[in-house]
Order: structure tokens, then sequence, then C-alpha cells
């Protein structure tokens, strides 16, 4: 089966989103879920998690950012166009029972993980404080849909060009210093950002919880490349995850292993550009 696409949207100059046919998916997904794509038949699988559902038209969005070959080619991809693979959905959904007063964090396009979680919490009733922090203005996306859901909403750069200046972890302080106290604080973005945030909220002794997306093959956790430490403990994101104790995860380990692939990846990426330029010549 190929998976249609049904509508594409440029977010910003490097996010890309796309509504993909996948009726059984749409049908089943919930926050914090993830697929896994195959752009083409010989294309590497990516994890990529769920940003929206339209259940009656079986629609699924998927939210990227083009950094590397297998984004580059899914980004070529026009509306009516297929993609090889979508399977999902996968992992264990966001757990939400009994949060009525929550902080979700974003950072870059880790606010498209952070929307539905968000959208998830409103729809339960919950009190919902939504920061998203971007680099700069240019990059910023999804705020309408994150003010819509939100009881309140602080948009950060890093650049203070919209906003206010500085990271995530700044007003979520300023609110803890104030007295400010949250069932849960769910964070979504760069791991050095979820680390920071973890570490922002552990003094005070609230629940935290980071998404963890890390290298991913099959998404069943037969492969293993999705090993995360948490607790001292072995976990895959894939099936334990992707939601974890963020007190509890060695994010430095995480953070050295995302580095593993890395020359790989560029010349993946290298590789790609030099095919895509003799094509358009």
């Amino acid at each position: 089966m190929m998976y249609r696409i049904l509508k594409r949207e440029n977010l910003n100059d490097t996010v890309t989103r796309l509504d993909v046919y996948a009726p059984y998916i749409a049908k089943k997904a919930l926050a914090g879920q993830f697929v896994i794509v195959r752009a083409n038949e010989r294309g590497e699988r990516i994890p990529l998690t769920i940003a929206a559902c339209d259940r009656k038209n079986g629609a699924v969005s998927i939210i990227f950012q083009v950094v590397g070959a297998t984004t580059m080619e899914l980004n070529e991809k026009q509306e009516g166009d297929s993609v090889a693979d979508f399977v999902g959905p996968l992992g264990t959904p966001t757990q939400l029972d009994g949060l009525k007063k929550v902080a979700v964090v974003g950072g870059g396009v880790g606010c498209a993980i952070a929307l539905p979680v968000a959208r998830a919490l409103k729809e339960r009733g919950a009190e919902v404080t939504s920061i998203a922090g971007f680099r700069n203005r240019e990059l910023v996306i999804l705020e309408d849909e994150f003010r819509e859901v939100s009881s309140r909403f602080i948009m950060m750069t890093d650049d203070g060009s919209y906003g206010e200046q500085g990271n995530v972890c700044m007003p979520l302080n300023r609110l803890l210093e104030a007295g400010e106290r949250f069932d849960e604080v769910i964070t979504i973005g760069p791991l050095v950002m979820m680390k920071f945030v973890a570490k922002t909220t552990e003094p005070y002794h609230i629940k935290t919880v980071a998404s963890m997306n890390p290298i991913m093959i099959d998404g069943t956790g037969m492969c293993g490349c999705c090993r995360v430490s948490v607790g001292g403990e072995m976990k895959f994101a894939c099936i334990d995850g992707p939601d974890f104790d963020a007190h509890l995860i060695d994010f430095d380990e995480a953070m050295k292993r995302s580095k593993t692939y890395a020359p790989f990846e560029a010349q993946a990426r290298e590789k790609h550009c030099n095919l895509y330029k003799k094509e358009r010549n």
C-alpha cells in the first residue's frame, strides 16, 4: 500500500507539514505516538511523531525539519505523491490521566510533538501553560495552534526577535520561583533543552517527562538502536517510551549516542544533494 499525501504545507524555510492518507493509523493514534516512515522503497526508516489526526478523513499529519538525506527526500514530495511506508501508531501514548495543571515546554520542531499533547490535555479540561522556544522569529511554527489550546502561552526566541529573549527554562524557572506548581511538566525538543528543563524542575520535586526520539530502525524493540538509560536501566524508546521520567534519563549518554552516525548522515546528505543537482541539470 502506498500512502498518498493529501496536503503539503511549508511552516517555515526548513520545516514541512505533510498530511498523509492512513485511515487505520488515524483511527487509533493517540497523543505522543509516532510512525516509522520511508520516503521510497530504498530509503531509510525514520521515526516521526504524529502531529495530528483527522479521523473523519483518514489523514495523519507529520511535521519534520529538513536536516538529512531522508527528510530532503520527504520534502521533495508534493500533494498527490506517496510515501512507501507509513507504519504505526507506535510507542506508548503520553499518560495524561489525572493531570489538572500542566506545563508543556517545546523547543524548535519539537513543538510539533508538544502541540498534540497540549491539545489532548485541554480536551480533558486541564489548565495548560505552554512555553515554546525558537532560535529566531523566522523559525516560529504553530503559534496560533498553541494559543488556541493553552490557558497561558509564552513565546521565547534566543535572539529576542519575537516574544521574550532567552531560553525556555527562564520563564519556567520564573514561574516556579513565584510559587507556581504543576502536576507535571512535559518537555519535548533538543536533548540539551530537555536536560536543563529537568534540572530546572528537579529542586521543586515536580514530575517531569521528556519525549525521547533517538535513532530507530524497526520501531518494535527488535533492533535495539533506540536504547536509552533511565534510572540506570536500559530502555527502548520505541516500545518503553518515547516518554520517560526526565529526572532519571542519562541525557549526556543520549547526546553522545545521537552523534554516532553524524559522519554517515553528512555523507548521505551530500550524496543526495549531488544527485539532486545532476537531475536538475
